[in-house]
């Protein structure tokens, strides 16, 4: 009786894909979506990942595929990582969910992040190719409306024991530590690119003067106001930034209404920013260590964009 009560309790692909709002709950994805990403590239590429993954180990003396076998299959493992990201769960409670030790928790979905990244249309992937746009048609393609979108984002980060670390990630702003991540999307609200993590402490204009991403000559790059002197600094680009009220001054009517125009075409970043931090492994005090931060921030911004893309048919 007691066994019988386990195995009712435990998650997998088979009890959750019966339930599609649950589903789209716990992982952020449909399960068509689930099964497209699987079916077409996950499935595909994992023989040929898990040789390179133990290929790199020189000082291996057993042959490549050799040791104890994952007691979850593939399928599921991709499951309990989307559910880790979307719902962020300690690994005790995902493997009291799936039936495994945590320390296997941890492993298996290590294991799994570098092929999902790989599948994924990540940022890393569609930047080089809007660096080599060169006719009007091809532009528009990629920026539609020969527009894009750049603005930061911060996420909180548990305080650091060293003095100098806790002065360089804090943020003023949000006045607590945190890492900052900018990213650049067009009309649609694809992520066409994203720098790896920046300390908190630093401004977003600060952090785009080494990070700028290049764009084509016919694209205009919409900011909000934390990139003030952007005109001055990169003459050579397009640039379109609100007005801001001077000091004892009032805006003018003309003023207020561009504001007003200049805030609905900028809210599709915002919109792209609030669909990463539906992943709540983006939106609360980041637990993992600070080296697997870009890693997972590329797998939740390529499962954005592909979703971006599923729904608009691209």
């Amino acid at each position: 009786m007691v066994v019988h009560q386990l195995v009712i309790w435990l998650l997998s692909y088979n009890r959750l894909s019966r339930k599609p709002l649950l589903f789209k709950s716990f992982t952020g994805l449909t399960v068509q979506e689930f099964d497209d990403i699987y079916d077409k590239q996950i499935a595909k590429e994992y023989d040929k990942h898990e040789i390179q993954r133990l290929s790199k180990r020189k000082e291996r003396k057993r042959d490549t595929g050799a040791g104890r076998p994952f007691k979850l299959d593939l399928r599921n493992r991709f499951l309990m990582l989307l559910i880790y990201y979307r719902l962020y769960i300690t690994y005790t409670l995902a493997g009291f969910l799936f039936d495994l030790d945590q320390s296997n928790i941890c492993r298996n979905i290590q294991k799994i992040e570098s092929l999902v990244r790989q599948c994924l249309p990540i940022p890393q992937k569609m930047y080089p190719i809007t660096k080599r746009l060169k006719t009007p048609e091809e532009v528009e393609n990629y920026f539609p409306g020969f527009l894009s979108f750049i603005d930061s984002t911060e996420q909180q980060i548990p305080r650091h024991v060293n003095k100098r670390k806790r002065k360089a990630y804090f943020s003023g702003k949000k006045k607590r530590h945190t890492v900052k991540n900018q990213m650049m999307v067009n009309k649609r609200g694809f992520i066409i690119h994203k720098t790896g993590y920046k300390k908190g402490r630093r401004h977003d204009y600060d952090i785009y003067k080494e990070n700028h991403p290049a764009t084509p000559k016919q694209v205009v790059n919409v900011f909000d106001l934390g990139y003030l002197g952007v005109e001055k600094d990169f003459q050579e680009q397009l640039s379109a930034l609100p007005c801001k009220k001077k000091r004892n001054c009032e805006l003018s009517v003309d003023e207020k209404e561009y504001n007003k125009i200049h805030s609905k075409k900028r809210i599709v970043i915002e919109h792209t920013i609030c669909r990463l931090k539906k992943y709540r492994i983006m939106n609360e005090v980041f637990r993992n260590r600070l080296r697997k931060y870009d890693r997972i921030s590329d797998i939740v911004s390529g499962l954005v964009n592909y979703r971006i893309m599923n729904q608009q048919g691209l």
